[in-house]
């Protein structure tokens, strides 16, 4: 038997199964219709998840990487099988850069590295996003946070412009043999900032901050790979010295070292975290204003709260030598047409944003750039939602595959997003590597994936038989039609989506408005600024929100590890 068919039966009686990870179970008998069918009972609608969770865990100990990766396949037809999460397509990066600036580099997770760029009269002015969520960077999970963060910090590792890992405050490191213990030797005289001197007594403090749930970090479930010590805290330690730092892992990792050089394991100074005013109700109080401490090539001098940062260079920096430019200008907006006009005028020299209505006119200058990243745009349902109360985990799973099916991804590909992306099928993107140098999205001995020749999640061209599919599935659910194939107002449909405040994401949450409406459901799209469209997000308040994702390292775990219920990353409620 093929893998796909065994995960799509383990998944299906994963749907329909109990619901003790979300809310519990109930001693009542289940409810009956008069033709003696079941119905729903209420709060049964989300899917039962502690399968999925097990399965994590065991991925991440298992030591077999032809078994590692049937157990991935098969986690993401687990996740594909709810139908909460809604591929759209495959990231690319665009942006615009002006020719007389050289040195900004990126990699394959969206990470943007300014500190070694090169600019005239050594002053570089740019837009990434709007106003940043989170500084400290233990704390961040957005993109444009850690491009702040590496801006400002410094890890044991780092990526160098051709992408590949390189020392960074670590001079090299250690493995042994078995590949369970790494043992790093620190650079001879860092400092912070503030001419304090760091050490691995810092990383040891930061790593086991990262994990404390006191801290709240959406990504402390990236340390799980790391062996534990009996009372709970990790199995690190930094010598008396502070000239080495030892880490032992629970099983051997591929991608730790990436991970060393992910922002939420970078080190941050303990005495300034812990007697920062708010720091005992707040874990980020100690940057949540110019001036903090930092470890990297420039520290921020000025935050002009939702208008621009002004960063400098950071003269105890130990790579201080490497660094030409004297200024660093952001701009704070997530106005596209005011950021593309300062761009024109000359006012920025590197953008993040072009509006949709500028592409067609921008992709053949020298100005554009294109870059391959590994990441998913998405949509989410949140799996708690009101929405899907009074159904059964099956029914909510067929509504959701309804919405799905209603979707025109090449026309956002096409007109909104317009830059050659691929339409998605599946959550991990075209790319990613499967833990044993092949592609992880790929046809196998193994393996059927999920495509159009195959019978996947959706056919990606919008047809009528995708639409009669989409109401044959509500009807099942329990909805009417009348005799135009529309939404009887006995059982109407309403939705509201989610979507931060820029132009592209509220024109693609627009053409879902206009593809859902084909058939009567009336679906509301709701604009935040970024910090509170983040906060909302993640604290479950939405139907259906704007998503993405850009992989923290080349591995399917990173695409699948978010999902687990304990996860800070978990914005569809699973397990909840």
């Amino acid at each position: 038997m093929k893998k796909r068919v065994l995960a799509m039966l383990l998944a299906s009686a994963m749907v329909a199964g109990s619901l003790a990870g979300c809310g519990g179970s109930s001693d009542k008998p289940e409810a009956s219709t008069e033709d003696g069918k079941e119905t729903a009972e209420e709060g049964s609608a989300a899917p039962e998840w502690e399968a999925y969770d097990e399965l994590i865990a065991n991925i991440k100990k298992e030591t077999d990487l032809v078994k590692r990766e049937a157990m991935m396949h098969e986690a993401e037809d687990m996740l594909m099988d709810t139908w909460a999460v809604v591929p759209l397509y495959y990231y690319n990066d665009v942006y615009m850069q002006s020719t007389d600036v050289e040195g900004i580099y990126s990699n394959l997770f969206g990470f943007k590295y300014f500190g070694f760029a090169t600019a005239p009269n050594n002053e570089l002015s740019l837009q990434v996003a709007s106003e940043p969520n989170k500084l400290d960077p233990a704390l961040n999970s957005a993109v444009d946070g850690a491009c702040l963060a590496l801006l400002s910090f410094a890890g044991l590792y780092k990526y160098d412009e051709t992408g590949a890992l390189v020392p960074d405050l670590a001079e090299s490191h250690e493995m042994s043999e078995d590949g369970l213990t790494y043992t790093f030797t620190m650079k001879d005289g860092l400092k912070w900032s503030d001419g304090e001197a760091l050490d691995a007594t810092d990383v040891a403090y930061s790593w086991n901050r990262l994990v404390d749930p006191n801290t709240g970090a959406d990504y402390s479930y990236l340390a799980d790979g790391i062996a534990k010590k009996e009372d709970g805290t990790l199995d690190i330690a930094a010598s008396e010295d502070g000239k080495t730092f030892t880490v032992k892992l629970a099983a051997p990792c591929a991608y730790f070292l990436d991970l060393c050089a992910f922002p939420a394991f970078y080190p941050v100074p303990q005495q300034n975290v812990e007697s920062a005013e708010g720091a005992a109700d707040n874990p980020g109080a100690w940057c949540l204003e110019s001036g903090f401490v930092t470890s990297g090539p420039f520290t921020l001098k000025e935050w002009k709260h939702n208008e621009s940062m002004t960063y400098e260079p950071n003269p105890n920096y130990y790579d201080a030598g490497k660094v030409s430019l004297k200024k660093i200008n952001f701009m704070l907006s997530a106005d596209d047409t005011a950021v593309f006009n300062a761009f024109k005028d000359g006012s920025l020299q590197f953008s993040d944003t072009i509006p949709t209505d500028e592409m067609k006119n921008v992709v053949n200058t020298p100005e554009f750039h294109k870059i391959a990243t590994l990441g998913t745009y998405y949509s989410g349902f949140n799996v708690q939602s009101e929405l899907f109360a009074g159904k059964t985990a099956q029914q909510a799973a067929d509504m959701r595959h309804a919405f799905s099916l209603l979707i025109d991804r090449q026309y956002i590909v096409d007109t909104i997003a317009q830059a050659d992306q691929t339409v998605a099928n599946t959550f991990i993107p075209e790319g990613m590597l499967d833990g044993q140098g092949s592609e992880f999205r790929a046809n196998d001995d193994a393996y059927t994936y999920p495509d159009a020749e195959n019978v996947g999640y959706y056919d990606p061209e919008k047809t009528e038989a995708n639409v009669e599919e989409a109401r044959k599935l509500l009807e099942g659910a329990g909805y009417k039609f009348d005799d135009a194939g529309m939404l009887s107002p006995e059982t109407p449909i309403n939705i509201t989506y989610l979507t931060n405040d820029s132009e592209g994401n509220v024109k693609i949450g627009e053409a879902m408005q206009q593809d859902f409406n084909e058939i009567g459901i009336n679906m509301t799209v709701e604009t935040r600024e970024w910090s509170t469209f983040l906060e909302e997000r993640k604290a479950g308040k939405f139907d259906f929100a704007r998503e993405g994702w850009l992989a923290d390292y080349n591995d399917p775990i990173n695409m699948l590890e978010m999902w687990e219920t304990k996860s800070g990353n978990n914005d569809m409620q699973f397990g909840r």
